[in-house]
């Protein structure tokens, strides 16, 4: 393996991502407050119920975790990837179980309810993939010629995600797959063998859009109904066979309209923002509702950001999150060994797939799926996991000479 050489000089932590990260946390912290307090007034009674108090104490929390696993050679924690592995498998399997698994929105079962707060364990399982793939793939490149075990390393990335497909979660489901092929094609699997599973994979999603979005619904693969209608609006399809009477046909456009109303109010608040933006707090598709309560400080963050700090706000959040990758690709380069360098992709590529497709389904250039804006969107395991992450890169950069 090729290592790029390390400067004696160089600092013991990355200062520049821990920078970038601070930044993602202080914007966060303003705009979760701004999304859900636009209309509010700070009450000093009930200011710890609010969900802006609770994101930073999740920020804390993740700060904490983050500094801990610094303190622990990666290498020790890739002893114990089986265990993670499995752990992370057993919480998706809990979560589908009535009585463990709790629902929230839409009836889907994606979380675990411990009293005081909820956890994804979809969250979780991302790392837990990331660190078995690391870990697995980091034998020598002569076994990765081996058929079986390119097909052992699928199956590791198939099991969560069919596990997740099952909740449903689609969105996090989809992220394992980027995940899985980088950690491969940059492992050392041959060439061939990415190829052909990026072709059947392709051909694959190709044949379930065409069942979805045209076949009869008798010949219809069974998704949740949410699921189909925002693939349906996606392509500007209404989904309503030509036989249909008038009556149903006027109920499928009202439904399309009530669909794609959340995308369609995100696309006006990133638009109305102009260069500057309107004002902290002073963005009207928020503060009057129109881009719902229930999403705006979550899956549609980044279009609170972008009305009220219009263009220049937006590429602030991008070059921020530009910081953390690029830094993440130059540990990964820097690092001591393929296990280091394989961790290093593993959470780039997790991280990357989060934000173009979060982004990507602000301005309507992806469906919408539920995927979280790492470190801005509100949610306590998502904010773990990502602050979780961003230690493991740390952790890389600090063995990175021993």
């Amino acid at each position: 393996m090729i290592r790029q050489p390390v400067n004696e000089r160089q600092p013991p932590v990355d200062w520049l991502m821990l920078a970038a990260l601070g930044g993602l946390m202080m914007v966060g912290a303003f705009f979760v407050f701004s999304a859900t307090m636009a209309n509010e007034s700070v009450s000093l009674t009930a200011w710890y119920n609010q969900a802006w108090f609770r994101q930073i104490c999740w920020y804390v929390l993740g700060t904490g975790a983050m500094a801990t696993l610094c303190l622990v050679d990666y290498r020790i924690i890739a002893r114990w990837s089986i265990v993670i592995y499995w752990g992370t498998i057993l919480l998706l399997i809990a979560v589908v179980i009535p009585g463990i698994g709790s629902t929230q929105g839409w009836g889907a079962r994606r979380w675990i309810n411990l009293g005081l707060f909820s956890i994804q364990p979809s969250e979780f399982a991302k790392l837990g993939v990331i660190i078995a793939m690391a870990s697995f793939l980091s034998r020598p490149v002569d076994e990765l010629r081996s058929p079986k075990l390119f097909w052992k390393a699928i199956g590791m990335v198939m099991l969560p995600f069919i596990l997740i497909l099952k909740e449903p979660d689609l969105g996090s489901a989809l992220i394992l797959l980027p995940v899985g092929l980088v950690t491969m094609f940059v492992g050392g699997v041959p060439p061939r063998f990415i190829v052909s599973l990026i072709g059947a994979s392709g051909l694959l999603v190709s044949l379930i859009l065409i069942d979805v979005l045209f076949a009869p619904p008798s010949w219809q693969i069974k998704l949740e109904d949410y699921q189909r209608r925002r693939l349906l609006t996606y392509f500007g399809i209404d989904g309503v066979p030509a036989d249909a009477t008038p009556a149903q046909k006027a109920e499928a456009r009202r439904q399309s309209r009530n669909d794609s109303y959340n995308v369609t109010q995100a696309l006006i608040s990133v638009g109305s923002g102009g260069l500057t933006g309107k004002g902290w707090r002073d963005g009207t598709q928020n503060a009057l509702g129109y881009l719902p309560r229930g999403v705006a400080h979550n899956d549609f963050i980044f279009s609170v950001i972008a009305e009220e700090k219009g263009f220049m706000g937006s590429v602030t959040v991008v070059m921020l999150y530009s910081v953390v990758l690029f830094t993440g690709i130059r540990i990964a380069g820097q690092a001591r060994d393929r296990l280091g360098k394989l961790l290093a992709v593993g959470v780039v590529a997790m991280l990357f797939s989060h934000v173009f497709i979060n982004i990507g389904m602000n301005i309507r250039l992806m469906p919408v799926t539920g995927v979280p804006l790492p470190l801005l969107s509100y949610g306590g395991s998502s904010v773990l996991c990502s602050l979780i992450a961003a230690g493991i890169l740390q952790n890389v950069y600090i063995h990175r000479r021993s």
